[in-house]
Protein backbone atom coordinates (compact mmCIF):
# COMPACT_ATOMS: atom_id res chain seq x y z
CA UNK A 1 0.00 0.00 0.00
CA UNK A 2 2.71 2.45 0.81
CA UNK A 3 4.98 1.10 -2.54
CA UNK A 4 2.50 3.47 -4.61
CA UNK A 5 3.35 6.54 -2.88
CA UNK A 6 7.63 5.78 -2.69
CA UNK A 7 7.21 5.10 -6.54
CA UNK A 8 6.10 8.27 -6.92
CA UNK A 9 8.26 10.23 -5.21
CA UNK A 10 10.99 8.43 -6.99
CA UNK A 11 9.45 9.32 -10.21
CA UNK A 12 8.47 13.22 -8.95
CA UNK A 13 12.49 13.42 -7.91
CA UNK A 14 13.81 12.29 -10.93
CA UNK A 15 12.09 14.16 -12.82
CA UNK A 16 12.03 17.15 -11.11
CA UNK A 17 16.10 16.99 -10.93
CA UNK A 18 16.09 16.78 -14.71
CA UNK A 19 14.36 19.65 -14.89
CA UNK A 20 17.10 21.62 -12.53
CA UNK A 21 16.54 23.05 -9.05
CA UNK A 22 14.08 25.10 -8.21
CA UNK A 23 14.61 28.69 -7.36
CA UNK A 24 12.38 30.20 -4.62
CA UNK A 25 11.95 33.92 -5.11
CA UNK A 26 9.51 36.54 -4.02
CA UNK A 27 7.39 36.10 -6.75
CA UNK A 28 6.76 31.75 -6.00
CA UNK A 29 6.58 32.66 -2.14
CA UNK A 30 6.12 36.25 -0.44
CA UNK A 31 7.09 34.76 3.00
CA UNK A 32 9.31 31.94 4.72
CA UNK A 33 7.26 28.96 4.82
CA UNK A 34 8.69 29.26 9.39
CA UNK A 35 5.60 29.29 11.13
CA UNK A 36 1.88 28.14 12.21
CA UNK A 37 -0.40 27.70 9.66
CA UNK A 38 -3.91 26.82 9.92
CA UNK A 39 -7.35 25.82 6.80
CA UNK A 40 -10.38 26.99 6.31
CA UNK A 41 -12.11 28.69 9.45
CA UNK A 42 -8.35 28.46 11.33
CA UNK A 43 -9.42 26.92 14.43
CA UNK A 44 -7.20 24.00 14.36
CA UNK A 45 -3.82 25.44 15.65
CA UNK A 46 -0.63 22.90 16.29
CA UNK A 47 0.50 23.24 19.91
CA UNK A 48 -0.23 22.45 23.32
CA UNK A 49 -4.02 23.68 22.78
CA UNK A 50 -4.04 21.03 20.26
CA UNK A 51 -2.43 17.95 21.42
CA UNK A 52 -1.03 16.07 24.83
CA UNK A 53 0.90 13.60 23.41
CA UNK A 54 2.14 12.30 27.35
CA UNK A 55 -2.02 11.83 28.17
CA UNK A 56 -2.46 10.69 24.59
CA UNK A 57 -5.50 12.92 24.35
CA UNK A 58 -6.78 16.08 22.52
CA UNK A 59 -8.46 18.95 22.96
CA UNK A 60 -10.93 19.15 20.01
CA UNK A 61 -11.30 22.51 18.08
CA UNK A 62 -14.79 23.74 16.81
CA UNK A 63 -14.91 22.61 13.72
CA UNK A 64 -12.90 20.51 11.25
CA UNK A 65 -9.26 21.50 9.55
CA UNK A 66 -5.83 21.07 9.50
CA UNK A 67 -3.01 23.11 11.09
CA UNK A 68 0.96 22.95 9.98
CA UNK A 69 4.05 24.92 12.37
CA UNK A 70 7.50 24.89 10.80
CA UNK A 71 10.79 26.03 12.34
CA UNK A 72 13.40 27.32 10.92
CA UNK A 73 15.53 24.38 12.56
CA UNK A 74 13.45 21.80 9.95
CA UNK A 75 11.21 20.68 12.94
CA UNK A 76 7.49 20.47 11.48
CA UNK A 77 4.22 19.73 13.67
CA UNK A 78 0.50 18.34 12.13
CA UNK A 79 -2.63 18.66 13.75
CA UNK A 80 -5.55 17.27 11.99
CA UNK A 81 -9.33 16.87 12.84
CA UNK A 82 -11.11 15.58 9.90
CA UNK A 83 -14.59 13.60 9.42
CA UNK A 84 -15.25 10.80 6.48
CA UNK A 85 -18.99 9.97 5.39
CA UNK A 86 -20.14 6.79 4.28
CA UNK A 87 -22.95 7.30 1.92
CA UNK A 88 -24.50 3.89 2.02
CA UNK A 89 -24.53 4.41 5.87
CA UNK A 90 -25.21 8.09 6.84
CA UNK A 91 -25.16 7.76 10.65
CA UNK A 92 -21.55 6.25 9.88
CA UNK A 93 -19.53 8.95 9.96
CA UNK A 94 -15.98 8.42 11.09
CA UNK A 95 -13.98 10.64 12.81
CA UNK A 96 -10.36 11.36 13.38
CA UNK A 97 -7.84 13.40 15.00
CA UNK A 98 -4.01 12.93 14.37
CA UNK A 99 -1.05 15.07 15.86
CA UNK A 100 2.48 14.33 14.36
CA UNK A 101 6.14 15.92 14.52
CA UNK A 102 9.43 15.60 13.23
CA UNK A 103 12.05 16.89 10.76
CA UNK A 104 11.24 18.33 7.25
CA UNK A 105 13.37 19.14 4.57
CA UNK A 106 12.71 21.27 1.24
CA UNK A 107 14.34 20.04 -1.72
CA UNK A 108 16.07 21.54 -4.42
CA UNK A 109 13.13 20.11 -6.95
CA UNK A 110 10.70 21.89 -5.00
CA UNK A 111 9.41 19.23 -2.74
CA UNK A 112 8.98 18.84 0.86
CA UNK A 113 9.87 15.43 2.86
CA UNK A 114 7.87 15.46 6.48
CA UNK A 115 9.68 12.56 8.41
CA UNK A 116 8.11 11.95 12.03
CA UNK A 117 10.28 11.56 14.86
CA UNK A 118 7.52 8.42 16.10
CA UNK A 119 5.74 9.45 18.73
CA UNK A 120 2.83 10.61 16.36
CA UNK A 121 -0.82 9.08 17.44
CA UNK A 122 -4.89 9.67 16.34
CA UNK A 123 -7.96 8.83 18.14
CA UNK A 124 -10.57 7.36 16.04
CA UNK A 125 -14.12 7.46 16.31
CA UNK A 126 -16.42 4.82 14.38
CA UNK A 127 -19.68 4.50 16.18
CA UNK A 128 -20.00 1.49 13.47
CA UNK A 129 -16.91 -0.69 14.08
CA UNK A 130 -16.55 -3.21 16.72
CA UNK A 131 -14.47 -0.72 18.35
CA UNK A 132 -16.09 2.58 18.67
CA UNK A 133 -13.18 4.39 19.84
CA UNK A 134 -9.75 4.06 19.92
CA UNK A 135 -6.09 5.41 19.96
CA UNK A 136 -3.48 4.22 17.23
CA UNK A 137 0.01 5.59 16.23
CA UNK A 138 -0.25 7.74 13.61
CA UNK A 139 4.21 7.71 11.71
CA UNK A 140 3.78 8.60 8.04
CA UNK A 141 6.76 9.82 5.79
CA UNK A 142 4.85 12.54 4.12
CA UNK A 143 5.77 14.04 1.05
CA UNK A 144 4.50 17.04 -0.93
CA UNK A 145 5.19 17.34 -4.74
CA UNK A 146 5.82 21.13 -4.24
CA UNK A 147 4.16 23.99 -2.17
CA UNK A 148 4.23 28.01 -2.92
CA UNK A 149 3.46 30.96 -0.64
CA UNK A 150 1.16 33.37 -2.58
CA UNK A 151 -1.04 36.62 -1.39
CA UNK A 152 -4.27 35.46 -0.57
CA UNK A 153 -5.90 38.11 -2.39
CA UNK A 154 -9.65 36.96 -1.78
CA UNK A 155 -9.09 37.15 1.94
CA UNK A 156 -7.07 39.92 3.28
CA UNK A 157 -3.68 40.09 1.22
CA UNK A 158 -1.95 37.97 3.95
CA UNK A 159 0.26 34.93 3.09
CA UNK A 160 -1.44 31.78 1.97
CA UNK A 161 0.48 28.60 1.60
CA UNK A 162 -0.68 25.65 -1.11
CA UNK A 163 0.60 22.36 -0.62
CA UNK A 164 0.11 20.08 -3.59
CA UNK A 165 0.43 15.60 -2.70
CA UNK A 166 3.09 13.35 -4.04
CA UNK A 167 0.34 13.39 -7.42
CA UNK A 168 0.43 17.33 -7.89
CA UNK A 169 -3.68 17.47 -6.00
CA UNK A 170 -3.48 20.40 -4.35
CA UNK A 171 -4.67 19.94 -0.40
CA UNK A 172 -6.66 22.84 1.13
CA UNK A 173 -5.01 26.16 1.45
CA UNK A 174 -3.34 27.29 4.56
CA UNK A 175 -3.33 30.41 6.21
CA UNK A 176 -0.27 32.14 8.35
CA UNK A 177 -1.66 32.64 11.85
CA UNK A 178 1.69 33.66 13.22
CA UNK A 179 5.24 33.88 11.48
CA UNK A 180 6.77 32.15 15.10
CA UNK A 181 5.89 28.49 15.11
CA UNK A 182 3.45 27.07 17.64
CA UNK A 183 4.51 23.77 18.36
CA UNK A 184 4.84 21.31 21.55
CA UNK A 185 8.83 20.64 22.32
CA UNK A 186 11.12 19.55 19.75
CA UNK A 187 11.95 15.90 21.54
CA UNK A 188 10.32 12.22 21.73
CA UNK A 189 7.11 13.21 23.78
CA UNK A 190 5.23 9.96 24.35
CA UNK A 191 6.15 6.38 24.92
CA UNK A 192 5.77 4.36 21.98
CA UNK A 193 7.26 1.25 23.63
CA UNK A 194 4.09 0.03 24.81
CA UNK A 195 1.07 -1.11 22.10
CA UNK A 196 -1.67 1.85 22.32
Amino acid sequence: MLIFPFIALLFAASSASAQGNVEYNAAHNVTPITGTWSSGSKHVVTGPGFANPAQETFTYPKTTGVGYSFSDDGWYEIARYRFASNASEPNCIIGTVVWVHGHYELLGNGSIILTPAGDGYQQVQAPCAATSNFIQNYNYTEMFQHWQIVSDVNGGGGPKLQLFQFDGAPVAPLYLLSTEPNMLPKQVLRNVSATS
